[in-house]
């Protein structure tokens, strides 16, 4: 009885995964979505929830964010002792890998259809806190978006569900970080969209929506609902000011242009110097200029909100936004294992305080206040740097509440985004960084609607499998079935595929000619045609269906998955034609 209960619940759990196969799927991946964005978010939670216990126990005044309070001496140790650690823990752990962040989840769902494993999110895990309470010039967001798209990808791979699936549940974890990190659920769908997936379709919107609400809901719960920044309403006093938010836009993809450039730099100088090495550097660069700037040190938000308020002069203002961009291009380009978004939201801010306050000093009468320009600045900074113009609008609205933001905001964005790829040819920092790897990832349609579809929603399940000599006995009992495809097996693997119909005109002829008939039929030398075959597990994508098609210059692939270790049972069969046919959309 119990085994029956066994057998029927397994039926239906591949009839299910089949149906997610299929690109119009919907109610499953949506509930998943809302699972995989409460895990991920409480792992995210728990990251935040590490660093600033750590923080506070050593910080002076338990304050997670006073790196400026530290004796000179320790603020220039500290980021040496941490690179030195991290070091040792990859060394140790990671397995001769040393990418981790928002780059690797993107090469992970580009090239392995996003199967992220344990080891590498327990390495980003320790190794971004350490980066973080470090001092090192880095955010938590990098780190943030591995652990939520590996602690999805994760889960999926656990329930198994099929690689068109699995790479949305990614998205889901990405948006869940972002969600959780800033408190920000819109921005974060926007972002797993713009950034990771490079798509927008209604199949993957609702379950990264359902993430991101079941993330920021999570948060609320652990924080509050608080805004990353407390400042009053800022806004924009007058249409005579669009000139100067056009021009912070210019300055803003120009030093995205050059953070980026420094990066590619400095990845290709350092490629092949010994990790610890890399750190090193990346250490004593960081610790250096923290004995002048000590602002520069880990996330550094509280100056951020410094320059919101217009707190910060002129000279300091411009003198951290040289040497954070400095740090931070050493500290990412060397490898320290932490994200390039809150560096691009503090340089931004800093850039854009700067502009305001020239723009005040020379404009009095029609600028606003330069914290409002600090405001855009950081939202221009992040779309240029990240080729995301509407991540960064919706950021910058929900991590002030502010909506007079959206309407200056949009031309910042969209003139930074354009001064980078335009003016300066330059791609995006995620993109640059996989391109310094030999690796790319573009969006093209053709690929992403074929990745949103799994082989097993279009493979042809009408078929036999039968060895290619059989008797005439089991040739009769298997045509019986009328099946459209023969699978033909060679010393117990599948060998070639041939049409049902074209042995079935052979049998009868053979009953035609009674007198040329013979017990044993060789079926790889009957006048029939062959197609030549390569095995593909059934939980492919579309896409991976026609790479392996293109590699190995094959005409159909056979399907198969693995009820069992070491055992692999077909399931159906797939021809170039039926790829092709998927492209018409």
């Amino acid at each position: 009885m119990l085994n029956k209960f066994r057998k029927k619940a397994r039926h239906h759990l591949e009839h299910l995964r089949v149906r997610l196969s299929g690109a119009d799927a919907k109610l499953i991946p949506a509930i998943l979505g809302l699972l995989v964005g409460l895990l991920s978010a409480g792992v995210i939670l728990l990251f935040r929830g590490l660093i600033d216990l750590i923080q506070s126990g050593f910080l002076p005044d338990g304050n997670v964010e006073h790196y400026e309070g530290l004796e000179p001496i320790f603020r220039l140790l500290l980021p040496l002792g941490s690179a030195l650690v991290i070091g040792l823990l990859f060394l140790a752990f990671s397995r001769g890998r040393f990418v981790v962040g928002i780059v690797n989840v993107i090469e992970r769902l580009a090239y392995f259809q996003g199967h992220l494993g344990w080891r590498m999110l327990l390495v980003q895990f320790f190794g971004g806190i350490l980066a973080i309470v470090g001092g090192h010039s880095v955010g938590r967001e990098g780190p943030s978006v591995h652990l939520g798209a590996a602690t999805s990808s994760l889960l999926g791979q656990y329930f198994q569900v099929p690689n068109n699936i699995l790479r949305i549940l990614v998205a889901c974890g990405s948006a869940a970080a972002i969600s959780a990190s800033f408190n920000t659920p819109l921005a974060g769908v926007i972002f797993a969209m713009e950034v990771i997936m490079l798509e927008y379709s209604l199949g993957s919107f609702i379950p990264v929506i359902l993430a991101a609400f079941s993330a920021s809901g999570l948060t609320i719960l652990a924080y509050g609902n608080q805004t990353v920044f407390q400042i009053p309403a800022l806004e924009m006093t007058s249409l005579k000011e669009i000139p100067i938010i056009l021009l912070l836009g210019v300055l803003a993809g120009i030093v995205s242009s050059l953070m980026i450039i420094g990066l590619k730099h400095t990845a290709s100088f350092s490629r092949n110097w010994h990790f610890i090495s890399r750190l090193l550097l990346a250490g004593g660069v960081v610790g250096i200029i923290a004995l002048p700037f000590p602002e520069v040190m880990s996330i550094g938000y509280d100056t951020v909100s410094r320059a919101m308020l217009g707190e910060i002069g002129l000279g300091l203002l411009v003198g951290i936004l040289i040497f954070k961009l400095l740090a931070t291009i050493t500290s990412i380009g060397l490898g320290i294992p932490a994200g390039v978004i809150g560096p691009a939201l503090f340089i931004g801010a800093m850039l854009g305080g700067a502009t305001g306050l020239i723009a005040h000093h020379y404009f009095p009468g029609i600028t606003s206040a330069p914290g409002f320009y600090a405001l855009l600045g950081l939202g221009a900074m992040m779309a240029g740097l990240l080729q995301a113009p509407l991540a960064a609008l919706m950021a910058m609205l929900e991590m002030t509440h502010n909506p007079e933001v959206i309407f200056p905001g949009m031309l910042a964005v969209v003139i930074a985004e354009l001064t980078r790829s335009e003016l300066f040819n330059q791609p995006s920092v995620f993109r640059m960084l996989l391109q310094a790897r030999g690796l790319d990832y573009r969006a093209n349609p053709v690929a992403q609607h074929l990745h949103r579809m799994g082989v097993a929603s279009v493979m042809e399940k009408n078929f036999v499998r039968l060895p290619v000599s059989c008797d005439l006995e089991k040739l009769e009992a298997a045509m019986k079935k009328e099946p459209k495809w023969l699978l033909l097996d060679k010393e117990g693997e599948p060998e070639s595929l041939m049409p049902g119909v074209d042995l079935a005109r052979y049998l009868t002829e053979q009953k035609e000619n009674p007198e040329e008939a013979v017990s044993e039929i060789a079926l790889d030398e009957i006048p029939a045609e062959r197609l030549s075959i390569q095995p593909l597990h059934q939980w492919a994508t579309l896409h991976e269906a026609a790479v392996k098609l293109d590699e190995h210059k094959v005409d159909a692939l056979y399907i198969y998955d693995t009820p069992a270790p070491n055992l692999k049972r077909v399931t159906g069969i797939l021809l170039k034609e039926q790829v092709e046919s998927a492209y018409q959309f």
